[in-house]
């Protein structure tokens, strides 16, 4: 018998000893009867009491009521709004674990996906990509709610498991300059007629602007509108964008033209390019992640001067234009027409921007449905040495299915001897895939494994989100000859 089965026989009837941390940040631990139980604000190897609230044949689940034996990793939760009690601010699950501890837990979450998913296990663990720990967010969509009991406007994160707003007067994870906002925000939002139409405000922040995006659902008043300028005036480098319907109605305060505001953007400094994008793209919530992810990334491909390299959901070109200052050629792969457009104009962009003789390589955009890729599509794409892949997070199973069908001769070969160079077509070198899911990850890097001829020589976490228990990661593949 184990110590820590002797200390778990020897527990009082309502204390659990806890095992391990769920992705939800529960912890798990299992009753008297062999039932596992998950504990909201639970850490591994504390001893416990819960409060079950909800019981299934297999399973119970409760809340944290002591703690008999606490964690060395468990801290004191930086912001005033995180915790179990009635009205605690949903944004972040993890704020009361050590944040090196998070990510351990987050680098176990992949392994154990990898593994029981996709029968995989990398070669090579990869150090963490980590970075700062508070103010990153540069990326968030708060609610906005009068609430007429309190008399005032809320502007925030949703409670935990509640559709009521937080009631927070600042947020640690968002940028400090914005987390000052909010009670300002707040008193703006409460003086205006549009109050009660107004549901959430959408934040992205740039390298030198900071856009916020209000969801209004009628017109806005002429004094309204004038507030919101008044606004903007006190609070340099903020820009007022409305959006009275879908994103695709998004425009800027006063109707005023992209090119005579200041541009909303970010640069990747490395590879001297900048990535002009509006407040409702896509684009990473951590800033100072993605610089080392984008660096990573490219350092694990190495794409060589002579290489062609396709970059598969590329999106606005975070991967593309970087990969345009190493590889001979590139081409992006979007599912959207208007993303391609977006992206070639960023690269278009960039190019005018280059000095002579560092001009960026042959690079060209393409719109595909790549969640219906074939093997006649993939070859069509033409070979490429290598390919960066960052899917969203259903992940890329048509194109590792495709891939591995065309390694195993799957398809009739007359068919796709009709497509044009099918008879040169080879399978890439090496691919590094950037995944902001495990599982879906780890079910690709199945078919990628044991269908399509690889080997997984690394895989490792990146942590995005700190404080939440989202997983970001990469792992690298590279093909058996």
């Amino acid at each position: 018998m184990t110590e820590e089965s002797k200390i778990k026989d020897a527990l009082p009837p309502d204390w659990l000893a806890v095992e391990s941390l769920d992705l939800e940040a529960q912890g798990v631990a299992h009753s008297a009867d062999g039932k596992v139980v998950f504990i909201e604000g639970a850490l591994p190897f504390e001893l416990v009491s819960a409060n079950v609230n909800r019981r299934k044949n297999n399973w119970e689940q409760g809340t944290l009521t002591a703690i008999h034996r606490e964690s060395s990793q468990r801290v004191t939760p930086q912001c005033p709004n995180f915790g179990l009690h009635a009205g605690a601010c949903g944004g972040c699950k993890m704020q009361h674990l050590h944040p090196a501890a998070q990510v351990a837990v987050k680098q176990r979450a992949l392994e154990d996906n990898l593994w029981h998913l996709g029968k995989v296990k990398a070669e090579q663990v990869l150090r963490p990509i980590e970075g700062p720990a508070w103010g990153y967010r540069n990326r968030a969509r708060l609610s906005v709610r009068h609430v007429l009991k309190k008399g005032a406007v809320l502007i925030g994160f949703h409670e935990r498991k509640s559709r009521y707003v937080a009631d927070m007067t600042e947020c640690h994870v968002l940028p400090p300059e914005v987390s000052a906002m909010l009670v300002p925000l707040r008193q703006l939002i409460g003086a205006m007629d549009a109050k009660d139409t107004c549901p959430q405000i959408e934040l992205a922040c740039g390298d030198s602007v900071t856009a916020l995006v209000l969801r209004h659902l009628e017109p806005l008043s002429s004094a309204d509108l004038q507030r919101l300028r008044e606004f903007g005036a006190r609070h340099p480098g903020v820009q007022w964008w409305l959006q009275p319907k879908g994103p695709e109605t998004v425009h800027l305060l006063d109707g005023q033209c992209e090119a005579g505001a200041q541009a909303l953007a970010y640069a990747l400094p490395e590879f001297g390019v900048s990535m002009p994008f509006k407040p409702t793209d896509f684009t990473q919530v951590n800033p100072y992640i993605n610089r080392v992810l984008v660096a990573r990334s490219l350092r694990l491909l190495a794409p060589g001067r002579d290489e062609r390299v396709i970059d598969w959901f590329c999106g606005l070109g975070n991967f593309t234009l970087p990969l345009a200052t190493l590889a001979r050629e590139v081409l992006g792969i979007e599912g959207s027409e208007v993303l391609v457009e977006r992206s070639r104009h960023n690269f278009e962009k960039n190019q005018a921007a280059r000095p002579v003789g560092k001009e960026l390589s042959a690079t060209t955009f393409v719109a595909r449905n790549l969640f219906e890729m074939t093997p006649e599509m993939l070859v069509s794409d033409g070979v490429a040495d290598k390919w960066l892949v960052d899917p969203p997070r259903e992940g890329a199973f048509a194109l590792a299915k495709a891939l591995a069908e065309l390694h195993q001769q799957r398809i009739d070969p007359a068919h796709l001897e009709r497509t044009p160079g099918a008879e040169q077509w080879t399978r890439p070198r090496r691919i590094v895939y950037v995944s902001c899911n495990p599982a879906t990850l780890a079910r690709d890097a199945g078919l990628l494994v044991h269908q399509a001829g690889y080997r997984c020589t690394a895989a490792g976490v990146v942590n995005m989100f700190p404080h939440t228990a989202h997983v970001e990661s990469i792992a690298v593949f590279e093909r058996v000859e």
